[in-house]
């Protein structure tokens, strides 16, 4: 049994946030670039957030904070790296649409989410060197600006999975859900 939706949208407008506005900088049909690069920054302050927590718990914590700062700087180059495909991913959404209008808070939060980073790292940099684990403040920024990633991060999800954006069409979809035929060792039901 299908289930059969009707939208009433306009599909080329869906379709036009399908394409990449340049494959070779956004990604392939179906392959974009920006949801591969955004793994850096989301691990890497995941982990600088992870080390400043165990920096408060053990006995020399010099390695911790310096590992979560380097992780933070890690996380911001990388942001800016996945940004550029973003924005791209962006200019292929039509505007006035939700998916849209998702797509803009979805990237003013990242883009403070960027700058908080940023700001953290530099606040580590000047403060290189002083005893103990990292300071409450540094650890609550790295909390807050994790939590505020978390929200866009949520958006972004619903770009792709709710929105379709720069998703394959469901014809294309529909290829992973063919029957193999002719695999040895398995029936062609």
């Amino acid at each position: 049994m299908k289930l059969r939706v009707v939208v009433d949208m306009d599909d080329s407008l869906a379709e036009r946030a399908k394409a990449p506005v340049s494959a070779a900088l956004a990604g392939p049909y179906g392959h974009p670039f920006h949801p591969m690069l955004v793994t850096v920054p989301i691990g890497a302050w995941v982990g600088s957030l992870v080390l400043d927590v165990a920096s408060r718990l053990v006995h020399d914590p010099a390695a911790l904070v310096a590992g979560a700062r380097w992780l933070i700087a890690i996380g911001v180059i990388g942001a800016l790296a996945a940004a550029m495909p973003g924005f791209l991913d962006l200019f292929a959404i039509p505007p006035g649409t939700r998916a849209f209008r998702v797509a803009l808070v979805h990237m003013s939060l990242n883009l403070l989410v960027t700058a908080a980073y940023a700001g953290n790292f530099l606040w580590r940099y000047a403060e290189r060197g002083a005893p103990g684990g990292a300071s409450t403040g540094m650890l609550a920024l790295n909390a807050v600006s994790l939590a505020a990633l978390a929200v866009s991060g949520y958006l972004g999800g619903k770009l792709a999975y709710r929105y379709g954006v720069r998703v394959a069409d469901e014809a294309a979809q529909a290829e992973g859900f063919a029957p193999v035929r002719g695999r040895p060792g398995r029936s062609a039901d």
